[in-house]
């Protein structure tokens, strides 16, 4: 299978390069200095255990003349930061028959996809790893996994998702095809906005903040904000995964951080609107009381203010 991997960073980088050890014929569409790096570099994914290294990756940058065969996959592995560069940077690549998987979290980014695309290219994903894009441009694994769900969001059963399913499992990537993957992808949303509201708010670990009085409240009421919004959007969190959320938040000591608290502390942008914006917004069009994800969305929004405005300055 002939794919375009947008990105090469902590998950675009991570899943390209599995797909590539594979066999599997991998571009990476990438900006001009992170393409700079990794011809000089390679492309490495680093584990506790062991190093992958792509010494020449095959690299794409903008502007280049499109291949003469299209490209049957492309993952979408950015940021909702850099968006709407990567969709103009990617649409010489996108052919009829292109089948076009985002990685992203949230749900916003599909309709800028089916606006540019169309609603039928385009098709819903999950992704979960525990990876981070260390300072020298290097992808570390700190955990080994590879999740990868993905779907029609209509729901059916169509034969571009089971090739793709099969390309992915060979790669070694666990990739389920879930009954509805929209709703997979609002329950991932549940979670990611769980932990950074928690995380962002007291500008702590998950476990500075359980371990802290008055702490091991703030978890749960914020998990019942988000999860109140998905079951008022038609898609309610299984007791199950409400559970797993809730261990979680709720582990004493824990050292983790989401990526937006990782980059809300460096003073990097954060991804307020695609995740919290768009959250509260929905909240409040379904009639959904969310004081604390309003609370975290402010807090965001301020921080992405000042960037703004330093921006703005120099």
């Amino acid at each position: 299978m002939k794919i375009l991997v947008v990105g090469a960073g902590a998950t675009g980088g991570y899943f390209g390069t599995m797909l590539a050890r594979s066999g599997q014929d991998v571009a990476f569409l990438v900006r001009p200095g992170r393409a700079a790096a990794l011809r000089e570099g390679g492309l490495r994914v680093a584990g506790r255990d062991e190093e992958w290294v792509l010494d020449a990756p095959r690299l794409v940058t903008a502007g280049e003349e499109p291949p003469y065969d299209p490209y049957d996959l492309v993952l979408l592995g950015v940021k909702s930061t850099a968006l709407g560069t990567a969709l103009t940077d990617l649409a010489p690549f996108v052919a009829p028959g292109t089948a076009v998987l985002p990685l992203l979290n949230g749900m916003a980014h599909l309709d800028a996809l089916d606006a540019r695309f169309g609603a039928g290219a385009v098709l819903g994903g999950v992704a979960k790893v525990v990876t981070t894009l260390d300072d020298a441009g290097v992808v570390r694994r700190l955990a080994p996994l590879a999740h990868l769900a993905l779907g029609e969001r209509d729901g059916g059963v169509s034969p571009r998702v089971e090739e793709i399913r099969t390309v992915l499992e060979g790669a070694g990537i666990d990739a389920p095809v879930p009954a509805s993957i929209v709703t997979a992808m609002w329950h991932k949303w549940v979670f990611i906005a769980t932990i950074g509201a928690v995380t962002s708010l007291m500008r702590g670990t998950v476990g500075e903040v359980y371990d802290a009085p008055g702490g091991p409240e703030l978890g749960p009421a914020v998990l019942a904000e988000a999860a109140a919004v998905a079951a008022a959007a038609g898609h309610p969190v299984p007791e199950e995964e409400r559970a797993a959320t809730l261990a979680v938040v709720s582990a004493p000591g824990s050292p983790l951080v989401p990526s937006l608290y990782r980059d809300l502390a460096a003073g990097r942008p954060t991804e307020v609107e695609h995740l919290f914006g768009d959250l509260t917004a929905r909240a409040r069009a379904l009639g959904v009381p969310t004081p604390l994800l309003d609370l975290a969305t402010l807090h965001l929004r301020i921080h992405q203010r000042r960037i703004d405005a330093a921006g703005r300055g120099q």
